[in-house]
């Protein structure tokens, strides 16, 4: 059991930051995010005795987050793309300086995107290996790289039709 709970330790000190990003982008919303996170952790101690190696613990994780977020989605009845757009924009109780500003128009513009661009552009963003997002994803690494090439793209046209208004 001590073995076990230094492992839980260990993985939640090396993904939590990421899974936190993950879910972030996922919601847009900094308390939402970290009570996802919370969740993913928990389902990682509830079943980490069921881990089977067949991929990297980073990679069970990031999976059972995306499984959280996307329920968590599903069962929420989320308000219209606007309403959390203003939400993310407003989210800053001080004067935000312009970097705070641009990280947050940033999440906007990933709020607009498809579920399986924003889990890709948000595990790229966390600096994941290609390989292990390829995994996650369920495409190939050569797939996997066209798909970025596409979505910031479509992230740089999202971010750039903000910056006019």
């Amino acid at each position: 059991m001590n073995d076990q709970r230094r492992l839980f330790q260990q993985l939640f000190e090396d993904n939590s930051k990421k899974v936190f990003h993950l879910c972030y982008g996922y919601t847009g919303d900094a308390d939402v995010a970290n009570d996802l996170m919370q969740e993913t952790f928990i389902k990682v101690w509830q079943n980490l005795g069921t881990f089977r190696n067949q991929s990297q613990f980073s990679t069970w994780i990031y999976r059972i987050a995306v499984n959280t977020c996307l329920s968590y989605l599903r069962t929420a009845k989320r308000r219209a793309t606007d309403e959390l757009n203003d939400h993310i924009v407003n989210n800053y109780t001080e004067e935000p300086s312009e970097k705070q500003e641009q990280i947050a128009l940033l999440y906007k513009c990933i709020a607009q995107l498809d579920e399986n661009e924003r889990i890709i552009i948000t595990l790229v963003l966390d600096e994941v290996p290609y390989a292990e997002i390829a995994e996650i994803a369920g495409v190939s690494e050569g797939n996997l790289r066209v798909k970025i090439h596409r979505i910031k793209h479509k992230l740089t046209a999202i971010y750039n039709s903000h910056e006019r208004v």
